[in-house]
């Protein structure tokens, strides 16, 4: 069993996303981060930094794991699932796995703070970080133009990158010019694990009414 501790942003539907496709049972822990939970004592046990998401893997002497993309790859090699085991085709998914952690996800989240949240209005700042999520963007479209998936085979790294492109609007970014992009966004949206793992968690719901599939259990 995992214990899932999360919210509702991109990094932590990454993992949401992950364990419904690895079919792996956990049990979400709400973090609320409105209320500071993240750095509470006992959370920062877990996780250092103070962030989510974090898991503790109970079935190996309660392992904790912090850092999303550092979750994605323990989950894959305990699972044996969406990160292939050849050199090549391992380095191929973690070179862009490390591109989503150090590119798409900073760039985007500024993105995201100073178009939606910043009480300051700061037009050079904005173009600034939406120009440069629009290039990263196109290094996908380029690289999806010969390739159904980031690493060819549907893996860790699409799970990592498709939840911050869902997030296109909020940043302010058109997806319909990047053609190659948005049939990989549409595809990978498809899967159902995806489609459940998008919803997970939904804490603005009441816990009852919450989406619930076979393999997780909700925890407050």
């Amino acid at each position: 069993m995992i214990y899932f501790y999360t919210w509702s942003t991109p990094n932590t539907r990454k993992i949401s996303i992950s364990l419904e496709e690895m079919q792996l049972p956990y049990e979400i822990k709400l973090i609320v981060l409105k209320e500071q939970q993240q750095k509470q004592p006992d959370y920062l046990k877990i996780n250092p930094n103070g962030r989510v998401p974090a898991i503790i893997d109970r079935d190996n002497n309660d392992f904790a794991v912090f850092e999303s993309g550092a979750i994605l790859i323990y989950l894959a090699e305990k699972s044996g699932l969406f990160l292939p085991s050849d050199v090549q085709g391992r380095s191929t998914v973690m070179q862009w796995l490390m591109w989503q952690m150090g590119g798409l996800g900073p760039m985007q989240g500024q993105a995201n703070v100073f178009y939606r949240y910043f009480p300051e209005k700061l037009p050079s700042v904005i173009s600034r970080y939406q120009n440069e999520t629009r290039r990263l963007y196109q290094v996908m479209d380029t690289r999806l133009a010969n390739e159904d998936y980031l690493a060819g085979a549907y893996s860790v790294a699409d799970m990592a990158c498709y939840p911050w492109v869902a997030q296109h609007e909020w940043s302010g970014i058109d997806l319909e010019e990047f053609s190659n992009l948005t049939r990989w966004f549409d595809a990978v949206g498809e899967r159902p694990a995806v489609k459940v793992g998008m919803t997970v968690p939904e804490p603005q719901r009441p816990p009852d009414k919450m989406l619930e599939t076979a393999n997780r259990v909700l925890v407050m």
